[in-house]
């Protein structure tokens, strides 16, 4: 099977191919192959220009949908290719798409509660590309059922890292900031997850502004472990009435993206800070979101925090999350023997492995939904 994955920071199609035995709580994964696909050159930009709505159209959108599924197509060729499988051995392929846009909150129109979703990467084009039954658009079953459509992945973590000796949390650090929360010894429902807050993104918005776009990110964290945080910044950043919405709760680039950054920039500039103070205030930022909700919204001792995303290759990150917990083993994914770069393209696989077994597989814990369901559209 493969999982294709393209997250809130845009870096580019994660591709993995996995082997996937049983299902449910019986469910046992392998990873042959892990590969990120860069975009063809001007894509990002491409992609970044439909989250803002002044910049882009309808037309932009249904087009792009359409050529994403080429992209992702070909990524799930390149890895098959890679790991010397042929395409007609792949049984499944489990594409999460490009999310667009995301609107969490209901929205009373004509009489209806309105929550909804997009994420483009048009699976019937995958699926007619590669000859591989193909599952996409999980999200919104979730939200149609009355969830959030988000997090996803807190399904997959269940089957895969719960353990009876200790409470297990696994923080995400995508562009946005994520967490699953699985109680020793606990039950499915019992799992706690939602996003924490901003990620890698505001801190890679600070660098490409300083950079003049030169960067994108902060390369081990590098710049940031070079500054000094601001204390009245950050503390003023920590009253945002997001981090007191009790979960579920999810967020996204809608609220901690470009706009977001740029006043955030503009006042770190007017107070006259030095650049790397601005990623180091930035990082912490991240840092505390995370500490704050462990402390604000987990009724557990939380034994061992595992860190996954970009952001787990961020040491200044690492170290300032570590410090902000100081009675929980922080650790990342390659400590336990896997990949941080690989983690949600295999959750990808194992959702879509779900929905072919017909298995349930939403967390309505953490996202908010009415009930379980089987979550994903197939195209034959």
């Amino acid at each position: 099977m493969i999982g294709l994955m393209s997250g809130t920071s845009v870096d580019g199609i994660d591709a993995a191919l996995v082997r996937i035995h049983g299902s449910y709580t019986d469910t046992e994964v392998e990873l042959i192959g892990f590969e990120n696909y860069k975009f063809p050159e001007g894509m990002r930009e491409r992609i970044f220009s439909l989250f803002e709505e002044d910049s882009s159209s309808s037309k932009d959108i249904c087009h792009m949908n359409f050529l994403l599924g080429e992209i992702f197509a070909d990524a799930a060729k390149k890895i098959a290719s890679q790991c010397n499988i042929s395409l007609g051995d792949v049984d499944i392929i489990g594409s999460h798409g490009q999310t667009i846009y995301h609107i969490p909150e209901a929205v009373t129109d004509c009489g209806y509660q309105i929550r909804s979703t997009l994420q483009i990467g048009e699976g019937a084009v995958i699926a007619d590309r590669t000859g591989v039954v193909t599952v996409s658009d999980f999200r919104v079953m979730d939200m149609a059922a009355g969830g959030l459509g988000a997090p996803l992945v807190p399904y997959t973590e269940y089957l895969l890292y719960r353990s009876k000796e200790e409470c297990v949390a696994l923080q995400n650090i995508g562009g946005v900031g994520n967490i699953t929360v699985i109680p020793k010894d606990g039950a499915e429902n019992e799992v706690i997850a939602f996003d924490t807050g901003p990620g890698n993104m505001i801190i890679d918005y600070m660098v490409s502004f300083i950079t003049n776009g030169k960067q994108s990110y902060d390369n081990n964290g590098e710049m940031g472990g070079q500054g000094v945080v601001n204390q009245e910044v950050l503390a003023e950043l920590m009253q945002d009435e997001y981090f007191k919405l009790a979960p579920p709760k999810t967020t996204g680039r809608e609220y901690f993206g470009k706009t977001y950054s740029m006043n955030l920039f503009d006042k770190c500039k007017a107070l006259g800070m030095a650049d790397n103070d601005i990623i180091a205030t930035a990082t912490m930022f991240t840092a505390k979101t995370i500490a704050d909700a462990c402390k604000r919204f987990i009724p557990h001792k939380i034994d061992r925090l595992v860190v996954g995303g970009g952001g787990s290759y961020n040491a200044t990150l690492i170290k300032m999350l570590t410090k902000q917990l100081p009675d929980t083993l922080v650790c990342v994914q390659e400590d336990l023997g896997f990949s941080s770069d690989a983690k949600e393209a295999i959750a990808f696989a194992v959702l879509a492995n779900e929905t072919i077994s017909f298995c349930p597989n939403n967390t309505p814990s953490a996202t908010g939904a009415r009930e379980k369901k089987i979550l994903g559209k197939i195209n034959l």
